[in-house]
């Protein structure tokens, strides 16, 4: 069962990481222009599985497939459809194709609900330096300010939505209307990490999704000529950050499943004849409790200061996120182990290293996310991949959930 839907899962999913900004590789940013061939062909997939479709004033594609009844309420599963830079075939469309997959596979099977498939236009932020674009604008969170926000190329994201012959003054259309009319928000996902594979097990429910801090930390000392200048008498930012690098490093393992990364640095002049008079490096925290990591944050930035003042280096630290551990919800979780323990598998529950949409649609439905193996534990890279019986488990507990999930009340 699934086994043959999995296969042409899988198949989608290669064909479309071929739309793409850079030909050979798979780069599709927010309302790019090979989005125009992924929206065209999957909406003619989803108009043949009986869904009326249309692009929302965000970019996000959407897809109704009615419930039982007339003004019956409505379940969304969804995932994204833009890229990282040289992205793998499988983070987010794989989310988009198994709910198309799951509304084709009830042939015209009326639910006590309808279904809506989400085909979010931003999640990763690439193109304007700041992620959950299209479920930003879903719970009505998408705001003037973000709208003004400009990519490298001066264009802002209003620029960008008008130019892909959407309206940005509609916006607020876009937000749903009535929350309580939705059963709740499930997402399908890769792992993107290495734990279901180290396992040995196809799926996983997610309980929680880890709060993150983004921080940018700019070091200032002294730029100077790197062959007059004695190593005594050097304020170099490049080397102050980097020793706050593997302290930050050491301190992060000390802490349980506490992970902080430096992802980007950029030393200025950047010439190699020069010591570097300004320093800008990324910090990114993350951990399931919020309070383990705001503390985490604070003791990585006094860290950073002392060695700076040892050094004769100026900081300043600047917050770029702050965002909350989200909690899925408790009631659509249980579903989904349960859907999965009906086919004899263990259940395996675990946290998400990684932020989603579903943590954005938390705040406004109930919740629900399903891991699917990412063999190697590789993801955001060309050779991520997925496992055919695999994905053919994720439609399985899929079908399952949408049958326990129909007969779990009365409607």
């Amino acid at each position: 069962m699934g086994a043959t839907q999995a296969v042409e899962a899988i198949r989608w999913c290669r064909e479309l990481a071929a739309c793409s900004e850079v030909r050979g590789t798979t780069t599709r940013t927010f309302l790019s222009s090979p989005m125009r061939d992924v929206h065209a062909r999957l909406e003619a997939w989803m108009r043949h599985a009986g869904m009326d479709t249309y692009i929302d004033h965000a970019g996000n594609l959407r897809g109704l497939y009615p419930g039982a009844t007339a003004g019956c309420p409505r379940l969304l599963i969804g995932s994204h459809l833009d890229t990282v830079v040289d992205a793998g075939p499988f983070d987010g469309v794989l989310g988009v194709v198994i709910a198309i997959t799951l509304v084709d596979l009830l042939g015209g099977k009326r639910l006590p609900f309808g279904i809506e498939v989400v085909g979010f236009s931003d999640e990763e932020g690439v193109r304007f330096g700041v992620p959950f674009i299209g479920s930003r604008a879903l719970i009505g969170t998408l705001d003037r300010e973000l709208l003004d926000r400009r990519d490298a190329e001066g264009r802002s994201v209003a620029d960008v939505i008008r130019d892909y012959g959407l309206d940005p003054s509609g916006i607020d259309g876009v937000s749903l209307q009535d929350a309580n009319g939705c059963v709740g928000y499930l997402e399908f996902h890769i792992e993107q990490g290495p734990v279901l594979d180290r396992l040995g097990r196809s799926l996983a429910v997610v309980d929680t999704i880890v709060g993150q801090s983004r921080l940018l930390l700019t070091f200032r000392g002294a730029a100077n000529h790197a062959g007059t200048t004695p190593m005594a008498m050097r304020r170099d930012a490049l080397a102050c950050a980097a020793e706050w690098i593997v302290a930050a490093e050491a301190m992060a393992a000390d802490t349980k499943d506490l992970v902080a990364t430096v992802g980007r640095i950029n030393a200025r002049p950047g010439v190699t004849n020069a010591i570097a008079g300004t320093c800008e490096a990324s910090l990114d925290v993350r951990h399931a409790n919020d309070a383990i990591r705001t503390a985490a944050v604070s003791a990585l930035v006094d860290r950073a200061r002392q060695i700076a003042g040892r050094r004769g280096i100026d900081l300043q630290c600047e917050s770029r996120l702050d965002q909350k551990s989200v909690a899925m919800d408790g009631t659509l979780t249980a579903l989904m182990a349960q859907a999965i323990e009906s086919s004899g598998a263990p259940v395996v529950h675990m946290a998400s290293g990684a932020g989603h949409d579903a943590m954005v649609m938390a705040r406004c439905v109930p919740a629900a996310m399903l891991f699917i193996r990412s063999p190697g534990g590789i993801s955001h890279h060309p050779d991520e991949d997925v496992r055919e019986e695999d994905v053919a488990a994720a439609l399985d507990a899929g079908e399952s959930w949408l049958t326990l999930l129909a007969r779990s009340r009365s409607w």
